[in-house]
């Protein structure tokens, strides 16, 4: 005797892949993450290395396949060694932006009343600010440095997903499935954890794949302004900053920088959007 079994859900992990976006935004976030950790041993220079025998070298120089900076740095291998920390930067600023923002907006939408109103005249004063000026000043107050930095752009990220979190809890603890489990006597903390979280907290997901691409952008407008990586140490940002000098007699070095971090935000971007459609339950067959 067979017996039926119920259709499986299609696995949201696979809609993510056979998006040939999805792939190939991944496929390239895996690549630069592996070129970044294996910097010391795919790269044929140390970053920092000084050769004044080939300062504004052009790129195919024997040795310097993008060049070379106006000390001589092989621009190759600090694009590589700054992935390290644009992308170690990104992930920073939006895991402080996801460590204050979820359990604000989860207290704000779940108590309502005096602590919903309070959370949100915060949260309203916050991104009453232009964002890139309120991380300057975050950043100026504490001593410039790469976490300091993402630290403060974090915090300037953590206004919006607390409002998306307490506008998903808001919509799901009307639902008819939290009023069951209401009845059955689910309260507090179970009630939050079991029903409230997994049901909200896919939108925020989402989100922070696309605050990843704003993190990685505001790394490099800080780390130009000379508030991010200090040098010598290379980040996309930095190397923006140094070949700007020289735009007019080495045009590439600010060129090779300036794409990496478009196509990586572009990735990022992606990849969220990708995302989003695969973690829409009307997708379900």
């Amino acid at each position: 005797m067979t017996t039926l079994s119920p259709p499986r859900r299609e696995n949201r992990l696979w809609l993510v892949v056979r998006d040939w976006r999805g792939l190939a935004s991944a496929g390239y976030l895996v690549v630069l993450a592996a070129l970044a950790l294996l910097a010391p041993v795919v790269t044929a220079h140390e970053p920092n290395a000084q050769n004044f025998d080939a300062i504004l070298a052009p790129a195919g120089t024997p040795g310097y396949l993008l060049g070379s900076d106006d000390l001589g740095r092989d621009v190759l291998s600090r694009l590589i060694h700054g992935a390290q920390a644009s992308l170690l930067a990104s992930f920073l600023a939006v895991g402080v932006a996801l460590l204050i923002g979820i359990p604000l907006g989860l207290v704000a939408g779940y108590l309502g009343g005096i602590v919903d109103s309070a959370v949100m005249r915060v949260v309203d004063t916050l991104l009453s600010f232009p964002a890139i000026i309120l991380a300057i000043a975050i950043t100026a107050a504490l001593q410039p440095s790469l976490v300091n930095s993402m630290v403060s752009v974090g915090i300037v990220f953590a206004p919006s997903v607390a409002r998306l979190m307490r506008a998903q809890v808001l919509a799901v603890k009307e639902e008819t499935y939290v009023e069951a489990a209401r009845s059955f006597g689910s309260r507090g903390r179970h009630l939050v954890l079991r029903h409230l979280v997994p049901n909200a907290i896919q939108p925020v997901l989402v989100q922070s794949s696309l605050l990843l691409a704003h993190a990685l952008i505001a790394e490099a407008s800080l780390s130009f302004l000379g508030l991010g990586v200090q040098p010598p140490d290379p980040s996309w940002g930095s190397m923006l900053a140094r070949a700007y000098t020289f735009l007019y007699q080495a045009p590439l070095q600010m060129l090779v920088p300036g794409i990496a971090i478009a196509a990586t935000a572009l990735a990022f971007n992606v990849l969220g959007d990708v995302a989003q459609q695969a973690l829409d339950p009307r997708r379900n067959r």
